[in-house]
């Protein structure tokens, strides 16, 4: 399928040339025919698969295909978990939109309260915001969203992850006129998202751009075995070193670990932009700006500080520090090898990880490489994880059952 095959709007098919994208990606052939009869959609769809143009392209179509003739409140309402996000998902609108009249704006927290608020205030077509400044701007009676068409909800995992659930909830009440609701996220495993979309979608068309434990056939994947502290820290040096790590995203467990692993590579002579939780929201934007414009090629990050973010072109995503969960670790390795080009995912498991890591192996269906830099050789053998501890009281209900059974048969 090409996009020409999918009658979309000239105006449309000129930024989509302008912006290089001539074929969809597996996301968009299958969301975009179906988006486009306004059906409601419950989409799986992983970081890096085109999944932003899979519901902007139909959402623009739908303004261009039924204009207003006059300014009001917005008609399309995206809801992103994070910043940098909704601000990602605003720049792609406005790249779409371009040469129209349609007006995108965008709200998020830690931005003027006053400009915003004036920019809602004005005409405007399609909005892309955070919930909890949006519900802000509700109930101060700044914007309503009843002529909202068509709503979406970006990762909406993570969106409940956040802890955002009664928040959506209660916008998506808000949006009552709406004809048609998406949303997308990279795992629909577990009660929470399916839950979540019974809540919000209408009769949705169920829609799988890629398993999320097929990401490991474009990102290859490895374990280094780590004695203890210092020695996971040569073993990221010598990895940051090498000449095919050109953009490489670290990820840490704590603030504490970010600063600390800074100053060690800075010693090193490596230089790293990073991201804290606690850090304003300029400061996160100069330190992306960093990475993106290869002022420096290492980004270290918590995972709370790096919701959200979208760099092209990572090379290399190395935790450090391993995650908790097996679906945090596909989000974070989701980082590398998008667009369906190849990535790699480095991880330095010490003895402490072995649990994790195999819940991760168990998710994936694969055992993950382990693999060895000969000048630093792991003293060391890896750390089996902890044997399942039995339920004494099941063991006795068990032997009491097995007792009677055997009684029972005596006195036949």
């Amino acid at each position: 399928m090409q996009f020409d095959e999918l009658q979309l709007d000239a105006l449309l098919m000129e930024s989509l040339a302008r912006m290089g994208h001539t074929t969809p990606t597996n996301i968009q052939q299958q969301v975009l025919p179906v988006a486009m009869d306004q059906r409601d959609i419950l989409a799986n769809a992983p970081t890096g698969t085109g999944k932003t143009a899979a519901f902007l392209l139909p959402a623009i179509q739908h303004l261009l295909d039924y204009p207003r003739k006059f300014a009001g409140p917005p008609r399309v309402l995206i809801l992103a978990p994070t910043r940098e996000l909704a601000v990602q998902v605003h720049q792609y609108a406005s790249h779409l939109a371009y040469g129209s009249d349609l007006k995108a704006g965008v709200i998020t927290g830690g931005q003027d309260y006053i400009k915003q608020k004036e920019m809602l205030s004005g005409k405007l077509d399609i909005l892309v915001a955070t919930p909890g400044r949006l519900q802000e701007y509700i109930h101060k009676d700044e914007i309503a969203l009843d002529a909202i068409e068509i709503l979406v909800i970006d990762e909406a995992d993570r969106m409940l992850d956040m802890g955002f659930r009664q928040v959506v909830s209660e916008l998506a009440q808000g949006c009552f006129n709406r004809q048609q609701s998406m949303l997308f996220s990279a795992t629909l495993e577990g009660a929470g998202v399916n839950a979540f979309a019974r809540e919000l979608l209408t009769d949705p068309v169920e829609l799988n751009a890629e398993s999320s434990r097929k990401e490991k056939a474009k990102i290859h994947q490895w374990i280094h075995i780590a004695d203890d502290f210092n020695h996971k820290v040569n073993l990221l040096i010598h990895i940051l070193n090498q000449e095919d790590v050109t953009r490489a995203i670290v990820f840490v467990k704590t603030r504490e670990r970010v600063a600390q692993l800074e100053g060690l590579l800075q010693s090193a002579g490596i230089k790293a932009a990073f991201l804290r939780g606690d850090m304003e929201q300029k400061a996160r934007f100069q330190a992306i700006s960093r990475l993106s414009k290869s002022d420096v090629n290492v980004l270290i990050a918590t995972d709370v500080a790096a919701r959200g973010i979208d760099v092209e072109a990572v090379s290399h995503v190395i935790n450090f520090d391993m995650p908790r969960t097996a679906d945090t670790y596909v989000h974070r390795i989701g980082r590398t090898g998008r667009a369906g080009a190849k990535g790699t995912a480095i991880n330095l498991l010490e003895a402490h990880d072995a649990a994790v890591v195999g819940k991760i192996e168990r998710y994936m269906k694969e055992r993950l490489a382990r693999r060895i830099i000969p000048e630093l050789r792991p003293q060391f053998k890896e750390a089996r994880p902890p044997a399942k501890k039995k339920n004494k009281v099941k063991i006795k209900a068990n032997a009491k059952a097995r007792k009677k059974a055997t009684a029972k048969k005596k006195k036949k």
